[in-house]
């Protein structure tokens, strides 16, 4: 039974029914032709039913009476706050329409003609994945085999950080565990985009220190390519294959590189987009690729890339199972990332296909929690658009799993406060993002509020906000934000179908992908010494008392003040960024050094000290100059940025794998 207000003023109402028909008008859930409920008719006689009755404004503020400590006007500012966050009612379910609905339907259509059958459609599923993966496998072999070098045999894979001497004193003293130093080549064969590998982590070379750009050291001596090419034992071998001419930066190469062992003044150049690092003195290991050698060798990763991309855009224009293109797509991106794209040049193709399938099986899980659990499932279920998704969804993917070309020019390596005041222009950067991600919030947030969907989200972004703090309030443990976290913390922000919605989930599913498959799942919470990477130790720096300086006999002898703390065992020298020295205070003859210039030979040599704890070494000094006219130049204050040899790095443990390879 409904009351219409026109019957209402033709019967004979009793007085509550006159007090009703007063406030019918302000009751805010009335319908728009003047129909109320019985219940609500009924709740509002029951309202109105004594002898007086509280007016409307009276009601607001007697409203709540363990709030009336809150001033009025705040309460209904939290209330009109609260309507807001609510959403309206009915909600606004947000669903795309296709621009120009013919033509995007038109995949769709072609396939019910053809295959009006689900079984056949299966079957087609099936048949079209395995041409993928059969399809896949043929280019992955075929890039893999290299023509042979003659009288070299079929090169051997390294990686963009291979090199043949490890940092600082990474090669012990006097280079004993990175020999040998001349007399040795080798057929290598590089992959592509080199160019790109960087130091992340200071190197020194003399008194400079080089980080974020390749470490190449040398390079030709005259203005063209060719064999008198000579690099610093420590340069990366690809890309100074790269810069000497030898090797395709798009392509990737093969070549032979043979040790020359003792070389002086190194010549920096730019070739070949990248710039070499000069050094005017001397280094116990060079190399220089050997001319006239034919080798053919080409890395397949664009060719894997252009097999995968065709593949998961022809599935997305063709498919409106959501499940069947997200997961497929997963699962293509997965091993396209792991197996070509970014891949880890560490090992065989056995120990790299192991190592990507422990991290697939738990990868998988992580999809379908993001399909059933967090919102991709809503946002690409009844999807018929097939352009827009191919483009946006699939597009952003790819974006995303390709971060290591499409985002690396983003001068960000790690978001802590050390990399963030190292790296140029990393503050600025950081500064873009949160502002373009303040933007994207935001416009996220009022398309859930117009689903009605506010409340639930933000008590979840609550318990994440939560948990990050409390991460952060966690002795000695500090806080990693990895790909794979920032796509779990913000994907379901974007279970909503909007335009936008599809490219940031598509964008945040490729990061995902990259992070596992490049890195895999790195802990959340990491100490203060893993996350230290570059940074200086804080430990004591020797205090050095002024050289003595024999120029008869071209020898420098340097004395040290006693150490600050018993724990410092001995102390640490470096010559040239190379150690020469490494004695203990329990010897009786450390209590100085003394260094005697070869030939009397007039070039710059640069000195590093550090104290020596057990096996560690602790802080390096700046680099002290004893130059060609054999005197001192008192380093500057503080410790170098040079990690110590306790923190070996990526380009460390290449190196000695392929020493292995090399020599044995």
């Amino acid at each position: 039974m409904s009351y219409n207000r026109t019957e209402t003023r033709s019967s004979s109402p009793t007085s509550s029914d006159i007090v009703y028909q007063q406030r019918a008008p302000l009751n805010p859930d009335s319908h728009d032709d003047g129909s109320e409920s019985l219940e609500s008719r009924n709740s509002v006689d029951a309202e109105f039913s004594g002898e007086s009755f509280t007016p409307r404004f009276m009601q607001d503020q007697t409203s709540g009476k363990q709030w009336k400590w809150i001033p009025y006007p705040a309460r209904r500012v939290v209330q009109t706050v609260s309507r807001w966050i609510a959403g309206p009612q009915p909600p606004r379910i947000w669903k795309i329409d296709p621009l120009f609905p013919n033509i995007q339907h038109a995949p769709l259509r072609l396939v019910d003609r053809i295959l009006p059958a689900r079984r056949r459609r299966v079957w087609l599923f099936f048949a079209y994945f395995a041409a993928w993966i059969l399809t896949f496998a043929i280019v992955f072999w075929k890039g893999q085999a290299t023509s042979e070098t003659e009288g070299w045999g079929e090169p051997t894979d390294i990686g963009c950080g291979a090199s043949y001497w490890s940092k600082n004193n990474g090669c012990g003293v006097d280079g004993v565990d990175c020999r040998p130093f001349d007399n040795s080549s080798f057929a290598f064969r590089c992959p592509a985009s080199c160019s790109s590998y960087r130091v992340l982590n200071p190197r020194a070379v003399g008194d400079q220190e080089i980080v974020y750009a390749p470490f190449i050291v040398g390079g030709p001596r005259g203005p063209e390519d060719g064999a008198d090419a000579v690099y610093r034992g420590d340069s990366y071998i690809c890309g100074a294959a790269i810069h000497a001419g030898l090797v395709s930066d798009s392509q990737g190469g093969c070549g032979v590189v043979s040790l020359v062992g003792k070389q002086q003044n190194f010549v920096g150049s730019t070739r070949h987009g990248i710039q070499s690092i000069a050094f005017d003195s001397y280094f116990p290991s060079s190399f220089t690729f050997s001319s006239g050698i034919e080798c053919k060798s080409k890395d397949p990763k664009w060719s894997l890339l252009a097999v995968s991309v065709v593949f998961t855009t022809v599935l997305s224009l063709f498919t409106a199972s959501s499940a069947a293109f997200f997961f497929s797509t997963f699962i293509v991106t997965f091993w396209q990332v792991g197996l070509a794209s970014d891949r880890p040049l560490t090992g065989t193709f056995v120990q790299l296909f192991s190592n990507l399938i422990g991290k697939f099986i738990p990868a998988m899980f992580c999809a379908w929690v993001f399909y059933d659990k967090m919102g991709i499932r809503r946002t690409l279920k009844g999807l018929t658009a097939q352009v827009e998704k191919t483009v946006l969804w699939l597009g952003g993917c790819w974006v995303g799993a390709l971060t290591n070309y499409t985002f690396d020019f983003i001068p960000i390596q790690r978001l802590t406060g050390h990399d963030l005041d190292q790296q140029p222009g990393a503050k600025a950067a950081l500064s873009i993002i949160v502002i373009v991600l303040t933007v994207v919030v935001i416009g996220q947030i009022w398309c859930f509020q117009q689903e009605a969907r506010l409340v639930r989200y933000l008590k979840l972004y609550a318990l994440f906000i939560l948990a990050i703090l409390i991460a952060l309030a966690l002795p000695n443990l500090n806080l990693r934000i990895h790909h794979y976290i920032l796509a779990l913390l913000l994907l379901p922000g974007t279970s909503i179908q909007t335009r936008l919605s599809l490219l940031y989930q598509g964008i945040l599913v490729g990061f995902f992908v990259n992070g596992i498959a490049r890195w895999g799942f790195d802990p959340v919470l990491q100490t203060s010494m893993a996350l230290r990477g570059d940074a200086q130790l804080g430990t004591a720096l020797p205090t050095l008392l002024p050289p003595v300086i024999d120029t008869n006999s071209s020898s420098i002898a340097f004395h040290w003040e006693t150490p600050p703390n018993i724990r410092f065992d001995g102390i640490s020298i470096l010559i040239n960024d190379v150690e020469r020295f490494r004695g203990f205070f329990d010897d009786e003859i450390t209590d100085a050094f003394i260094w005697t210039r070869a030939n009397a030979s007039e070039i710059n040599e640069y000195f590093r000290f550090a104290y020596v704890q057990g096996s560690d070494t602790g802080d390096y000094t700046r680099a002290g100059i004893w130059n060609s006219k054999l005197e001192w130049v008192e380093m500057p204050p503080g410790p170098s940025k040079l990690k110590s040899r306790q923190f070996a790095d990526d380009d460390t443990r290449v190196t000695r794998s392929l020493g292995k390879r090399v020599y044995e």
